[in-house]
């Protein structure tokens, strides 16, 4: 039986009704891809209770509804694509905002206290799903990201102006880069063995994926422009270096629950710092060595 609401409080209930629907679907869709037992349980757990949720809400409006499909595609994509702990981290910070309708609620929903308990419940139980096998090496592959990122942009913003040709900061810059992929993956390994470790060959792989991934996407720029703008390039490079930076540590922030502006900012100010001075360093070997090439 449909309970009497105000106008205001029906729209808030209709959207949330919507919501919690829509959020049930993909948290069964999810949970038929996302590996292990208890990832899967504990997903379709949550997707039980969204459901409930929905038929709470649906006493209230008495309206039928359906799930969004491009939400649903969205997100599943997203745990496809980046992981599933990123994908519902991700959705569940929506609900974040949904507390203060919440509490705006309360005065004529009685069930929106519990809904919001259940709610936080989502949070502790979904800290407890951080068991995929990308999230467990996010150490080594920000070894490698952050190796990568100090080295080879200082090294290529030095070449930039030794060399000023983009071809040959190119080949220098790979050069360097695929050395150290190599030195950097087998450092990894050899200190994961001498802890004991059993996967140092999966966590050193990881680190070298990340920093090889990094060597290209930096040394692109140089590769596709005339040799002539290597200014063009090296700002393309730098460019590239803040998207990087940002894409990674909003990645962690969310799957980790970790503050993204003050790592982001560390991150950053330390590879354009190294990039400036190695920029510098290659101006002044230039014109102190007398090379002219």
């Amino acid at each position: 039986m449909e309970k009497k609401l105000s106008e205001a409080a029906k729209k808030v209930v209709l959207k949330m009704q919507q919501n919690e629907l829509t959020e049930s679907v993909i948290y069964e869709k999810i949970a038929q891809f996302a590996k292990g037992e208890e990832n899967k349980q504990t997903l379709l757990r949550l997707a039980k209770e969204e459901k409930a949720h929905y038929h709470i809400w649906k006493s209230y409006t008495g309206v039928e509804m359906k799930p969004q499909k491009g939400k649903i595609l969205k997100y599943t994509l997203i745990a496809r694509l980046l992981g599933f702990t990123f994908a519902v981290k991700l959705m569940e910070r929506g609900e974040e905002n949904a507390q203060i309708e919440y509490n705006l609620l309360a005065k004529e929903v009685a069930e929106s206290a519990q809904i919001r308990s259940e709610e936080e419940e989502h949070e502790k139980a979904l800290l407890s799903m951080l068991d995929e096998e990308s999230l467990q090496y996010v150490g080594s592959m920000v070894l490698g990201l952050n190796d990568a990122l100090v080295e080879l942009t200082g090294s290529l913003a030095g070449f930039a102006f030794a060399l000023q040709n983009t071809k040959l900061i190119a080949l220098s810059g790979l050069i360097v880069g695929v050395s150290a992929t190599f030195s950097m993956a087998s450092s990894e390994f050899l200190a994961a063995r001498s802890e004991g470790r059993t996967d140092a060959l999966k966590s050193c792989s990881y680190t070298g994926i990340a920093y090889l991934i990094t060597v290209i996407l930096l040394i692109l720029p140089y590769l596709l422009l005339p040799s002539e703008s290597f200014l063009a390039a090296l700002f393309i490079m730098l460019a590239i270096v803040i998207l990087i930076i940002a894409g990674f540590t909003y990645y962690t922030s969310v799957a980790q629950d970790q503050k993204f502006g003050h790592r982001f900012i560390e991150m950053a100010s330390i590879s354009i710092g190294v990039a400036v001075l190695s920029f510098v360093v290659g101006i002044l070997a230039k014109k102190f060595l007398g090379i002219d090439l």
